[in-house]
């Protein structure tokens, strides 16, 4: 069985278009927490509060790099999407862990941040424009077929 980490951009339903694409593939899907609020929030929900916006980022990013480097490093793929409204910092640190691990690294990103990509475009074994291309490129790597 396949293990995908879908990393990145959580504004789109770019992971359910990716997941029921290759639904009867056998592939196991893993991500972050895509509940925004939940994923900034959950170090003072668990841990106690912060008056300072630094500690209380601090905490919650902390508590999801532990979700996020256990994806990661258990996924034989990761796709990368940066999306078009906001940066992807994160995205790019997930990569760039990814890439140091040896892990085989789709990039989903639009031809526009072509340039401001090209570190990570560089480090992907592929890199895709669409959710659909990601899945084409998943039934090739599972099934060995072409899109029909």
């Amino acid at each position: 069985m396949l293990s995908v980490y879908l990393s990145g951009e959580i504004h789109t339903d770019w992971r359910e278009q990716i997941t029921e694409g290759a639904d009867g593939m056998g592939i196991l899907f893993n991500a972050p927490v895509t509940d925004h609020a939940a994923s900034d929030d959950c170090g003072v929900a668990i841990l106690g509060g912060e008056e300072n916006k630094f500690w209380h980022d601090h905490k919650g990013a902390k508590l999801n790099a532990i979700r996020t480097r256990k994806g990661i490093e258990e996924a034989d793929v990761v796709v990368v999407r940066f999306g078009d409204k906001y940066k992807q910092w994160n995205a790019a640190f997930d990569a760039g862990y990814a890439a140091a691990l040896g892990k085989s690294i789709i990039v989903l990103s639009l031809p526009e941040h072509q340039h401001a990509l090209k570190e990570v475009h560089a480090a992907a074994l592929a890199v895709a424009e669409t959710p659909q291309q990601v899945v084409e490129l998943l039934t090739y790597v599972v099934e060995g077929t072409l899109p029909k």
